[in-house]
């Protein structure tokens, strides 16, 4: 296994391992609303609307704004799944978001818009 893959193995098991360890009623909680909310989501990338930014948010593209209720939920949700892992680990949610932003790009469908680390957008 090289190194890119190794490392991104670790992360990936990092993220999925401390997301178990939130607190099982909040994070229930939190996951049924993302689920709920995924294919909404998968819409707005297939249209192009939002993209996934390098600090693990979604973002719009353009100045077209549909579903901006969803991608601002899923946005808070998302940054408090960041702060307790971040908590958990004892490390800044800053650190988290960027992992999980990493996480995001290497699984995001072919022409989704995806955000490197200089900031510059990018179809996948």
């Amino acid at each position: 296994m090289n190194k890119g893959t190794f490392l991104k193995a670790a992360v990936s098991f990092f993220i999925i391992a401390t997301f178990v360890f939130i607190t099982q009623g909040y994070a229930e909680d939190i996951k049924a609303r993302m689920k709920e909310r995924l294919p909404a989501i998968k819409e707005l990338k297939a249209k192009g609307i939002v993209g996934e930014n390098n600090k693990g948010y979604l973002e719009f593209i353009g100045d077209v704004k549909e579903g901006e209720d969803i991608v601002n939920d899923e946005n808070n949700d998302r940054k408090e799944v960041y702060k307790a892992i971040a908590a958990q680990q004892g490390i800044p949610a800053d650190i988290v978001s960027k992992r999980r932003a990493m996480q995001i790009a290497d699984k995001a469908a072919p022409g989704e818009w995806l955000q490197n680390e200089n900031g510059e957008w990018y179809k996948k």
